[in-house]
């Protein structure tokens, strides 16, 4: 394979027509190009220069390669270029997934905020869940996953996926669970509220197998001393909402859906004690993270401590909405 070295020795040669004039230009001496040269020369198998009393003249096979070299230092510097302009996020792409009531609250805020700060970078996202993101980062589609599962949390409990050395976990807030009762429920009004209160009632819940939010809620049961009754199953909150409107059952919904505004003909209380949080957490490839993703977690870490603490309700307050 030819060095890039000596390709650049043998076009700068044949533009200042000498090896001297061109070892000024480089900085080298005399004879640290001719041995470049004749290196060169050996590589290929065919003489490239020929020393002339006026200097230094090319060969039709220096001819051949200082055209083709030009093309290829001109690349090469394009290409460094591109690297550092990468390194200085100046360029490049981040493909970023997100869950659906992250991006619903806290993601356009990041969004909006990393392109103000690093315009070059092209920015993908896609809505996944942790069943789909959490494969797509091992299979390199993605540079970094927003997720909401118990694999965020330091404690026993096992997650959705369990963390294995080719991922990264960063822990970033908790969100918080509040119970959702249809407008004119008669514990809409009632004073400090527990989940065991509720042990009664139909249940409106998340599915198992692609939300992280219903083990939260069974979880929650269980330490209540009670097992639900599940009248029914989706992972769309506003679906949810809609169902606990009608009267169907009540249902835990997180902060992140509260805080975007819920219908007016639903309650929303606090619970006590609290039952398990949310944690959100981000998730990126181990050992390398480029410096868009880097960028991007320095974002959402700032967006969500925002988040965090800008909370309407909290354990000690009941409210309604």
């Amino acid at each position: 394979m030819l060095d890039a070295r000596r390709l650049t020795v043998l076009v700068e040669v044949a533009r200042q027509g000498s090896f001297s004039a061109a070892a000024v230009e480089l900085g080298y001496t005399q004879p640290a190009i001719s041995r470049q040269i004749a290196t060169l020369e050996a590589e290929v198998g065919v003489t490239l220069v020929r020393r002339v009393p006026s200097g230094a003249l090319l060969t039709d096979a220096g001819r051949l390669l200082v055209a083709r070299g030009e093309t290829i230092l001109a690349r090469l510097t394009e290409a460094e270029a591109e690297v550092r302009a990468l390194s200085r996020l100046e360029g490049g792409t981040l493909r970023f997934a997100t869950f659906a009531s992250a991006a619903a609250s806290i993601v356009p805020l990041a969004v909006w905020l990393f392109r103000e700060r690093h315009p070059g970078v092209e920015l993908s996202i896609v809505m996944a869940d942790p069943t789909d993101s959490v494969p797509q980062l091992r299979a390199g589609k993605l540079d970094m996953a927003l997720i909401h599962d118990s694999m965020c949390e330091t404690g026993p409990v096992p997650g959705l996926f369990e963390l294995t050395p080719d991922l990264e976990l960063v822990p970033l807030f908790e969100d918080p669970m509040y119970v959702v009762l249809p407008a004119g429920h008669r514990l809409a009004e009632a004073g400090e509220l527990s989940l065991h209160d509720l042990s009664n009632e139909p249940w409106m819940l998340a599915t198992g197998n692609t939300c992280p939010d219903s083990r939260l809620f069974l979880r929650a049961c269980v330490e209540a001393g009670f097992e639900p009754q599940v009248a029914f199953e989706n992972d769309d909150y506003g679906a949810i909402l809609g169902f606990v409107a009608a009267g169907v059952g009540v249902a835990l919904i997180p902060d992140m859906v509260v805080r975007r505004g819920v219908r007016d003909d639903v309650v929303v209380r606090t619970l006590e004690p609290a039952p398990p949080p949310r944690p959100i957490g981000a998730l990126l490839p181990a050992g390398y993270c480029s410096p868009a993703a880097t960028a991007m977690l320095d974002v959402v870490s700032e967006v969500g401590a925002e988040w965090v603490s800008g909370r309407l309700f909290t354990a000690e307050a009941p409210v309604s909405a």
